[in-house]
């Protein structure tokens, strides 16, 4: 017996759940690449770094030798830049009377004074005549006083830096600390302090045999003592008149000559002579103080006198200085400096847009900074500025504009959908 079975056709009921599964999750695949697309376009892409040029330089050109002395030791600077060099052994040595310029920087510490003002009275004590009377007894460089005068503080240190008394400086040392003693220990720790690893103190005025130091010590003290505005004021003056002193007149006899504006002398039969001297000249507008110190120098048949020697030989020295410093150009305009690193782009050379030019000498190198002023996160016109570079030698600097050499596209559609 034949069984017949009846083909019922498909549930179409059945079906549609299966398609509307399969349409929401194309949706949902659709909406995810376009939410993409959109967060591709929106999203801030990955800011391009600047990396600086390694570039080691300095100046360029044959260097003319220095007219060092041929006994004793001397130092040469630049201040503001640095040190020239130094000749000599470079042994702690006496230096007379150059220890003053110290004992002023200390007081001027102390009790600091502006340009032109007296400051505070000092009256010379009994014990400040009896000082004046035995030095004046053992033939010291000495300054008249009598018990009673009122010196200002800036009259005081006038008689001392000018006609360089060592009466004074030992009263300057009392009024300052108590006792020369204590001012004695003030020096020293400013020595320590500034890094005048030569130099030894043992009294104000530079007289004892063992107060000590080097040319290269006392240039660097120079510098520091001619950044004080009244210290250089007083130092470039070639006279004064004291209240019992009267008239007095500065050792320093080459002031106001081939442009020295100062120091201070310095003359023991132990130190022989001393000179530490500043003197400014102009280098293509800018003014340029040049700082040196001779020590121990002796006399001769053509210098009679130890501090003849001294100024002979600063003299020489000098000259030859200014054939040496000079105002010269550093960086050429166009120099690539840095560039631009962009995931999405060639790198991009960033140019100085102008020369520098510094003060220096032969071999002296030069520093170069990177200063980035923007944050780079898109697109870079030829020529934008995008930083400055410093360009440095010493504490003088020069800065340029860095701009862009060519353009820097913004990231691509194609970038940025590949790139999450």
């Amino acid at each position: 017996m034949t069984t017949l079975r009846l083909i019922r056709p498909p549930d179409k009921r059945r079906r549609l759940p299966r398609l509307w599964w399969g349409v929401l999750a194309g949706l949902v695949l659709l909406l995810a690449a376009a939410a993409y697309v959109v967060y591709a376009l929106v999203r801030s892409p990955p800011g391009a770094t600047v990396v600086p040029v390694s570039r080691a330089a300095a100046f360029a050109g044959p260097r003319s030798p220095l007219a060092w002395p041929n006994q004793g030791e001397a130092a040469l600077a630049v201040r503001g830049v640095g040190f020239i060099g130094s000749h000599g052994p470079g042994q702690p040595t006496p230096i007379a009377s150059i220890a003053k310029v110290m004992t002023a920087y200390v007081v001027l510490h102390d009790h600091p004074l502006h340009v032109g003002a007296a400051g505070p009275q000092i009256t010379v004590t009994p014990a400040d005549a009896a000082v004046f009377d035995a030095d004046r007894g053992t033939g010291q460089s000495v300054v008249p006083v009598q018990p009673g005068e009122r010196l200002t503080e800036r009259q005081a240190l006038e008689g001392m830096l000018l006609p360089s008394g060592n009466n004074i400086a030992a009263m300057l040392a009392r009024w300052d600390a108590g006792s020369e003693g204590a001012f004695v220990a003030r020096m020293n720790a400013t020595a320590g302090a500034m890094g005048l690893a030569h130099t030894h103190y043992s009294d104000a005025s530079g007289v004892a045999a063992s107060t000590v130091s080097t040319a290269g010590d006392q240039v660097h003290l120079g510098m520091r003592a001619m950044a004080v505005p009244v210290f250089a004021q007083i130092v470039g003056m070639a006279q004064t008149n004291l209240p019992v002193a009267g008239r007095q007149y500065n050792k320093n006899a080459l002031l106001g000559r081939n442009g020295i504006v100062g120091i201070k002398t310095g003359t023991t039969s132990e130190a022989g002579g001393c000179f530490l001297f500043a003197a400014e000249d102009r280098l293509a507008g800018r003014t340029v103080t040049i700082v040196g110190a001779v020590l121990h120098q002796l006399a001769s048949g053509a210098q009679p006198s130890i501090i003849a020697a001294a100024f002979a030989a600063s003299t020489a020295l000098l000259d030859s200085a200014r054939r040496v410093v000079v105002k010269r150009r550093v960086l050429r305009r166009g120099t690539t400096l840095a560039w631009i690193k962009a995931p999405w782009a060639d790198r991009v050379p960033l140019q100085a847009a102008a020369s520098a030019a510094l003060v220096g000498w032969p071999g002296l190198r030069t520093h170069t900074t990177i200063v980035e002023r923007t944050v780079i996160s898109g697109s870079v016109i030829t020529g934008q500025e995008v930083g400055s570079a410093v360009i440095a030698a010493g504490t003088q600097h020069d800065t340029v504009r860095l701009v862009a050499a060519r353009d820097l596209p913004s990231p691509s559609l194609l970038w940025r959908l590949t790139h999450p």
